[in-house]
Formats: structure tokens, sequence, C-alpha cells
């Protein structure tokens, strides 16, 4: 197992995956849901993503080799199979819902990796799970255009490195912002660069304790417009559960009805065609409730959750950073210009 050290206390440990799926069983979902084989992602597959020194540093753990060096991020001789496999689940459960075979799909899978970059891990991450998923996915016949959505609280600064002037990958990040936040990324004003200007969207939010109304009315406004001008073949997720109320690293106040109703509108998009991978997420309750109502979405259940109410100064805070967003981003998207005569 990819593990921490014994008697090292570490919030991303095996017993994630565990709580999700034993939530996916209590509900009932577990049996419903269409298990992927899991396999070793290829050599030639994440060359399409990192570079072959990054391959070989994580592949060199096998034998005791620290990498990254000694920090937040642990390793140990497992780490590179259990790399190989999140990325490799992730990469067929994609490809599989392009050729038909599945509707939809979540990847349970850890390592997380939307904080590693082509060339270095960090942030727990090892290979960027859903930049390899995305570039394999455009080798397919008919799939061009990618959406790459964020929702986890720590800015995934890997992905938007990989992606950053790519015209044909949209992504779009929403996060935890501040002093000393990891990882220090994701500032509201970058765009993307050259040819893949207007491809990147950061909305950092001024404040903690976010919520449903929050995240969804952000959805509405900026994220589906400009979504459904960009058109994409294919919209994967980077599924954090730390902006889950109850997150011991996120601050936030999610609730499950919050997630559903993002996935929700999501799934209007590219016929249907959508991938979550999960990313973050450290409270073992509210990371199994919140997967667990995604899957239920995702199965097509009418599940009915509390929403979570949120201060109204966060509230108005978050309109001042949505209306900040689009002002900066509709040079780039038409669909967010708004009709005369309204602010």
């Amino acid at each position: 197992l990819h593990a921490p050290p014994p008697r090292e206390r570490h919030p991303e440990i095996p017993e994630r995956i565990v709580s999700i799926w034993n939530e996916l069983v209590r509900k009932g979902w577990a049996g419903r849901c269409e298990l992927v084989r899991r396999r070793l992602v290829s050599r030639e597959e994440l060359l399409t993503v990192h570079t072959a020194a990054h391959i070989d540093r994580v592949m060199a753990i096998e034998s005791g080799v620290n990498y990254p060096e000694p920090g937040d991020t642990y390793c140990c001789p497992a780490t590179p199979k259990c790399a190989l496999i999140a990325a490799g689940l992730l990469v067929d459960t994609t490809l599989s819902v392009l050729r038909g075979e599945k509707r939809n799909g979540f990847c349970i899978i850890r390592p997380p990796g939307h904080h590693a970059t082509s060339d270095e891990a960090m942030g727990f991450c090892f290979f960027n799970n859903i930049a390899v998923a995305a570039r394999v996915a455009q080798q397919q016949p008919n799939v061009r255009r990618v959406l790459i959505v964020d929702w986890d609280v720590h800015h995934g600064n890997g992905t938007e490195a990989i992606f950053q002037s790519d015209p044909t990958v949209l992504f779009f990040s929403v996060h935890g912002h501040g002093e000393g936040f990891y990882p220090g990324t994701g500032h509201i004003d970058n765009c993307g660069s050259g040819a893949g200007t207007g491809y990147n969207i950061n909305v950092p939010w001024p404040c903690f304790g976010v919520g449903d109304s929050e995240n969804v009315r952000l959805f509405e406004q900026i994220l589906m417009p400009v979504a459904r001008q960009f058109n994409p073949d294919l919209v994967l997720v980077s599924a954090g559960f730390d902006s889950a109320k109850g997150d011991p690293l996120g601050d936030m106040c999610i609730s499950p009805a919050g997630y559903q109703a993002m996935l929700r509108l999501m799934m209007e998009l590219a016929g249907g065609k959508i991938v979550l991978a999960l990313e973050g997420g450290y409270s073992m309750d509210a990371l199994a409730v919140s997967a667990e109502a995604c899957v239920s979405t995702l199965l097509g259940e009418d599940c009915q959750y509390a929403s979570y109410p949120t201060a109204p100064e966060v509230s108005w805070q978050c309109d001042q950073t949505i209306e900040l967003v689009r002002a900066i981003q509709q040079d780039h998207w038409s669909a967010l210009l708004l009709p005369d005569g309204v602010d």
C-alpha cells in the first residue's frame, strides 16, 4: 500500500478509499456500478504529460530513493505501483466512456495527481492522473476539446502548468486562496499564455466558509456559459472533497447537495461524457458522503441532502469575486458579456 510511515500522522491515507467504498456499499450503489479492472498506465501514456526523467525518479522509489525530498509528500516502495494503477484506472475509465461502453465514471484512486507538474512530484501527487487521461483521450477519434474542472480546495497548479498554453484544454479551477494556503498559485488574472490565453480560468475564493449557493452560482454564471461556448468533447473533474464542511484542511462549507448540484450542471455537457477522479478530501465522514452523493447523481438517482447556509458577508465577497472573474474573462468568452443595461 501507498501509506505513510508507521506512527506518522498524515491526511492522505489508504482509509480514504475505504471510507468511500464502505459508504457506497451501505447505500447500495456499489452493486450498481461496473468496476474497471485495474492496470498499470504505460510509459508511453505517461510521456504524453511527464518527462522521462520525472517518470524514472518516481519509479526509483521502489528501490528506496526518496522522491520528492522529505516534506509533506511521503513515499514508500509501493508508491510507484499505486501511482501507475491510479493513472491507468482513470485512463481506462475515460476511454470506456468515450467508446460508449459506460455512461460516465468515478475513479476512487490514490495517490492524487493535480499538483504534479510535468517534471515534479508535490502536494501528495506523483503523476498527474487527470492530465494523462486528457492527453490519451485526445488521441482518440472525435476528441479534440477537453474541459477539466478542478473543485478541490487546493489549486491544481500541476494541471494548470501542463495546459497553460494549450487552447484544446479548458482548465477551470475554484479553490481557496490566501497567505500561506497551499500551493499559493491559482491567481485570478492567470488566463493562460500564448495560444492558450483565455483557456485558464481561476476562481480563488477570497475567504473561507464558502458553501453551496456561492459555488452553484459560480457554475451557473461563469463555468456553464463558457463551457457551452467551448463545447467540449469530454469533461474531466478533479474531484477533491476538501471543500466539504468538516474537512480539516479546507475550512469550507460545501454539502453533499452542493456537490450534486455542481455535478448535475456539468452532466449537461459533452453529451454526458464525464469522468470524476478523486483528488483531496481528508475528513473520512465528509469525504465518504460527498463522494457517495456524486456517485448517486451519476447513477441518475435523485437523492436529497440538506444544504448548508453560509454567512451573508461570505456570500457578498464571493459575488464580488464572480463579477471580477467575469470582467477578466469576458475578453476571451463572449458568453460572459452581459446584455446592455445589465450591471
